[in-house]
């Protein structure tokens, strides 16, 4: 069995080991899935903060215009 090829330039970003060109940019498979469930758990989010303006507007539930 041949060794995986190490990819240039940036360590894993889990793990801080060499990259593997076949997970890049990961070091192998488990660093990878701690990734995934990383992402799937909601860990890496992107916070976000209303305006007022944004959060007095109140749309119908319609999602149209009312009518008369």
């Amino acid at each position: 069995m041949t060794s995986p090829s190490l990819a240039p330039g940036k360590p894993c970003p889990i793990c801080a080991k060499p990259s593997v060109e076949q997970y890049r940019p990961f070091c192998g498979r488990r660093c990878a899935d701690v990734d995934l469930n990383r992402w799937l758990s909601g860990v890496y989010a992107v916070p976000v903060e209303d305006s007022e303006d944004e959060a007095d507007q109140v749309r119908p539930a319609g999602g149209g215009e009312e009518r008369s």
